[in-house]
């Protein structure tokens, strides 16, 4: 049973975390080159005009009072509106729109990852140094090895040029308007909550292959971890006696050995998790996704100073949510970390 109490502390600690990353962020964003007045105005715009603007986004206050000024609209997630990318449209609108592009992929894509990589490192440390174990760890160490970059273009390639069987690119089909029945932004749930089975099955095809090139390298990684966490395990006195006891093998490792093992692999999902949403950018980009990620890259290619901040606030605020939540999962797997 978790208590109120410890998950209460693991909020607190967020909080000096958060104001860490935006001042960071508005430390660095401050001492950047470029004039964000001149960049709203634009180029040929009259020295007046640009003054205006200082004046009216505030540029001409004291440091310290943008400084508080923007923690203040940070803490409500008001982040301004955008310069460049989308004018005069609001920051949290535009991140709205962008943000369940890139958490479906993560989301689909850990899932692959962790329903593979689990399993696999399980069995690969049972049967340690068998074919099984050393097929399953070349196969991890070429999942990490390939670069996203290679092995999105050739699955394209593969199975949407010459099999014929997947989409190249995008969300869904082109036939459908899946604004009409946004709900989470979540293509594969509005099309399931709105009962629209062709759709369905057209998000699912165009998620397949962007989330299994993320997939195979979080699976390349959780399997790792948990081949070596599982070897550790197995070799403990506990399971020793538990198969002295007469418990067959199987029984003893997922009853007695998976929970223990599980401790190390859970921060390994944790930081993946984290790592994929602000990392999928190349799978954005070669699948022409068009999520967060592409999002931030733009922003800051064109000076969008509040898609930027907006953006890496974001990210550290997910990032720091998958924290509490291993926090979470390593008190229910191992109640002693409470204490």
């Amino acid at each position: 049973m978790i208590s109120t109490r410890f998950v209460l502390k693991r909020l607190l600690l967020l909080v000096p975390v958060l104001v860490g990353v935006a001042s960071l962020v508005f430390s660095i964003l401050h001492l950047s080159p470029g004039d964000p007045a001149l960049t709203i105005a634009g180029e040929r715009a009259s020295e007046e005009f640009v003054r205006q603007v200082e004046e009216s986004l505030g540029l001409n206050d004291p440091i310290w009072v943008q400084y508080g000024r923007f923690l203040a609209d940070a803490a409500q997630f008001q982040f301004g509106e955008s310069f460049i990318i989308q004018r005069n449209t609001p920051v949290r609108e535009v991140l709205a729109n962008k943000l369940p592009v890139t958490l479906e992929l993560a989301l689909y894509g850990q899932l692959i990852g962790i329903s593979l990589g689990i399993p696999l490192g399980i069995l690969s440390a049972v049967k340690q140094d068998s074919i099984t174990d050393h097929l399953t760890r070349i196969g991890a160490l070429a999942g990490i090895s390939v670069p996203i970059f290679w092995s999105g273009p050739l699955l394209i390639l593969l199975f949407a040029q010459m099999l014929g069987w997947l989409p190249t690119s995008g969300r869904i089909s082109v036939l459908y308007n899946v604004e009409a029945i946004r709900v989470t932004g979540l293509v594969t749930i509005d099309t399931l909550i709105a009962g629209n089975w062709d759709m369905f099955v057209s998000a699912v095809r165009h998620m397949i292959l962007p989330a299994s090139v993320i997939g195979v390298y979080s699976m390349a990684l959780i399997s790792r971890m948990m081949r070596s966490s599982m070897l550790e395990v197995i070799r403990q006195d506990y399971m020793r006696t538990a198969r002295a006891k007469g418990q067959g093998a199987k029984i003893t490792v997922l009853k007695h050995g998976f929970r223990n093992a599980m401790i190390p692999v859970i921060t390994v999902i944790g930081i993946q998790f984290g790592g994929l949403l602000g990392g999928a950018v190349l799978t954005e980009t070669v699948f022409a996704i068009g999520g967060i990620g592409t999002l931030l890259v733009e922003a800051i290619k064109v000076g969008d100073y509040p898609i930027v901040q907006g953006t890496v606030l974001t990210f550290a605020f997910l990032f720091t949510l998958v924290n509490l939540g291993v926090d979470v999962t390593y008190s229910v797997l191992d109640p002693r970390i409470e204490q």
